[in-house]
């Protein structure tokens, strides 16, 4: 099954998340099929990049969204445009 999850990079105090698309085997920091994003939650405001049509390609393949992911999603509206999408608004 493949889960979208971040990926911890960054030193200590100072992290710095990748967006990937991996098998849910894989650990956290390990192999990944591809990257979709970055967030930083460092910046003030936190910076978000996701390149969207690569999400929304791995949502309708069936790819489960982490908690933690699906609200990054839902903030950036991701979410809805998929549900609309899936519904075929």
């Amino acid at each position: 099954m493949v889960k979208l999850r971040i990926q911890r990079f960054g030193s200590k105090k100072r992290p710095f998340y990748r967006i990937v698309a991996a098998d849910s085997r894989y650990p956290r920091d390990g192999r990944f099929l591809e990257i979709l994003g970055t967030y930083n939650p460092v910046t003030q405001p936190a910076q978000v990049k996701i390149n969207e049509e690569k999400v929304l390609k791995w949502l309708s393949t069936g790819a489960q969204p982490t908690d933690t992911v699906r609200s990054l999603f839902s903030r950036q509206g991701i979410m809805e445009k998929f549900h609309n999408q899936k519904n075929g608004k």
